[in-house]
């Protein structure tokens, strides 16, 4: 995959040790990843910034990712920038919740290997 086709990356997270994680995975592969603490500053950044790809927790003490999920839809700027949830709600009700009826682009459970974080990404690029 080039990532001149998605190459600036928003993770939106309220742990900084997994946005260091997600960094370091993704900037080996030529990815700008910027980090956002929590749901509130994630959203700010999101509108200000316009990034390619968002990747968002859903559990975060301010702003659950859920409410940043549905703030970005109903923005006309950032209605299509697409979303990949990461998080450690692994129930298949949840899965099935994101995926089919909030409609983000992919879903993947914490903990998680750097290939399936690249391999959802590609998965991205390919329906774009």
């Amino acid at each position: 995959m080039s990532p001149t086709t998605i190459n600036r990356i928003i993770y939106i997270e309220d742990d900084p040790d997994m946005i260091d994680l997600v960094s370091l995975i993704l900037g080996r592969r030529g990815f700008t990843v910027k980090g956002a603490n929590g749901g509130v500053k994630g959203l700010e950044m999101v509108i200000s910034e316009l990034p390619d790809l968002v990747l968002l927790d859903l559990m975060m003490p301010d702003l659950d990712g859920w409410d940043v999920y549905q703030q970005m839809k109903a923005h006309v700027k950032t209605r299509n920038i697409p979303v990949i949830v990461i998080t450690a709600k692994a129930q298949a009700i949840d899965r099935v919740l994101g995926l089919r009826i909030a409609k983000v682009d992919d879903y993947i459970c914490k903990p998680f290997s750097p290939n399936e974080l690249i391999a959802s990404i590609d998965r991205i690029v390919e329906k774009n």
